[in-house]
């Protein structure tokens, strides 16, 4: 192996070996109880563990909200919070999003959260390419009985108003 290969392998275990681990209850616990403590917008909240801990912001999997500043962003967060702020909920971890926000799916009770937001009409199924997304039936039936975002005839996605005008300027 030539001399700049090792140089490069020597340099990517120097770095991987210089990231900070996660604590072992982290990676260990998947699912927790904890209290809404904030909604940021349509399918980003804050969790505080009911065991008590720092506060963990989360984005929630499955479905996509339109940003704050697109058009019915404000009822998406409203929503949200009429539903979740302040209550108990159920969060099943499963990721790190490149924003340093948990990835998780909520439960009130035993009610998926997101897929609520996507039945109302607050929200699209999360889709790649040709993927429907998890809740592409809620979807179809929101736009089919013109809830929410879907009273409009041609509501943007969020992920192409996001290319156009890029992310909101909001404080998280």
């Amino acid at each position: 192996m030539s001399t700049m290969r090792w140089r490069h392998l020597a340099g990517l275990a120097l770095l991987i070996l210089s990231q900070p681990a996660r604590p072992q209850t982290e990676t260990a616990q998947t699912t927790w109880m904890g209290t809404v403590t904030y909604v940021v917008d349509g399918d980003t909240v804050h969790v505080r563990p009911a065991e008590g801990g720092e506060i963990h912001k989360i984005r929630m999997l499955g479905m996509d909200a339109p940003e704050i500043c697109q058009a019915g962003g404000a009822a998406a967060k409203q929503a949200l919070q009429e539903r979740v702020l302040k209550r108990s909920v159920t969060v099943r971890m499963q990721g790190m999003d490149v924003y340093g926000r948990d990835l998780a799916t909520i439960y009130l009770s035993r009610e998926d959260v997101g897929e609520w937001m996507v039945r109302r009409g607050h929200a699209w199924s999360y889709r790649y390419r040709q993927d429907p997304g998890p809740y592409g039936q809620e979807e179809s039936n929101a736009k089919l009985l013109g809830r929410g975002l879907f009273e409009d005839m041609s509501p943007e996605y969020p992920q192409n108003f996001r290319r156009r005008y890029g992310r909101c300027a909001y404080r998280h």
